[in-house]
């Protein structure tokens, strides 16, 4: 095992409205809110849906590839560069911008799509 899955992002251009609509559909409970984002947490205490602010939000239209859906898993896991080098090794980029902060990083799996390792200090600060 690399990681557990943290969170599912979604990206939107507002983060509280839409957090609004998800707490309905799924009986979630707002646990952390900025203007640039919103965190769902069940009532475990599980994070499960994390919606961020995007600039120039373009919404999808299935199933249009032109217009592709806007979501990413962040991944938890205990060491970001033992956990780096199995991800390459399975195939995964860093992606070109990522300047590894201590916290998290951003990769691409084997097929473009995006998704984030974070660590227990990245989550703890609430990056």
């Amino acid at each position: 095992m690399i990681g557990r899955l943290f969170s599912l992002v979604i990206d939107c251009p507002d983060p509280s409205g839409l957090a609004a609509f998800y707490e309905s559909l799924l009986s979630l409970t707002r646990a952390e809110e900025s203007p640039e984002y919103v965190v769902l947490k069940s009532t475990t205490g599980s994070e499960i849906v994390m919606f961020q602010r995007v600039a120039d939000f373009r919404p999808p239209r299935w199933p249009d590839p032109a217009r592709p859906q806007h979501m990413h898993v962040d991944v938890l896991v205990d060491d970001l560069d033992v956990a780096e080098a199995r991800v390459l090794a399975l195939g995964a980029t860093l992606l070109d911008g990522s300047d590894k902060p201590i916290g998290y990083r951003v990769y691409a799996d084997p097929v473009g799509h995006p998704f984030c390792l974070v660590t227990p200090e990245a989550v703890a600060s609430g990056g």
